[in-house]
């Protein structure tokens, strides 16, 4: 009888993190901690282009954020600091909350704090993850 009472209260408290987080086109959760800082946990091997493009997602998507902010990289690449046992790196709408202020590269890394992008140009990145009514169709004309 404990057993079964434990199995009820267990499912129906959600834990806090997970019942908070949001699934991203490319299928990564992402994670608010504040208004404009959130986690992305890496996840499926995917690498920089598919975190940022969780992270756009989650600002055009899951924030319902307007305009064109810049993202950017508040805590690198490393250990959760959401989800025990995971990695993930905590993006950023606050330019005013990186610890070393905004920096530029050609690159796209989530291994380097402060680095930034357009919003738009991270979202680009999902364009991998869809599929196109045209992309079918070419395909069966291939064939």
């Amino acid at each position: 009888m404990r057993r079964l009472c434990f199995s009820l209260i267990c499912a129906v408290l959600p834990l806090p993190a997970m019942a908070q987080s949001y699934l991203a086109v490319n299928r990564l959760n992402v994670v608010p901690i504040s208004a404009t800082s959130f986690e992305v946990i890496e996840g499926r091997g995917e690498g920089a282009r598919g975190m940022w493009c969780a992270a756009a997602d989650y600002v055009l998507n899951g924030q319902r954020q307007s305009g064109n902010p810049r993202l950017y990289v508040q805590s690198p690449r490393g250990p959760s600091v959401t989800v025990a046992g995971r990695k993930g790196a905590v993006f950023t709408t606050d330019a005013s909350s990186l610890p070393d202020g905004p920096k530029q590269s050609y690159s796209v890394s989530v291994r380097t704090a402060g680095l930034g992008l357009p919003l738009a140009h991270a979202y680009q990145f999902c364009k991998d993850y869809q599929i196109e009514l045209e992309d079918i169709l070419l395909r069966r004309a291939d064939q």
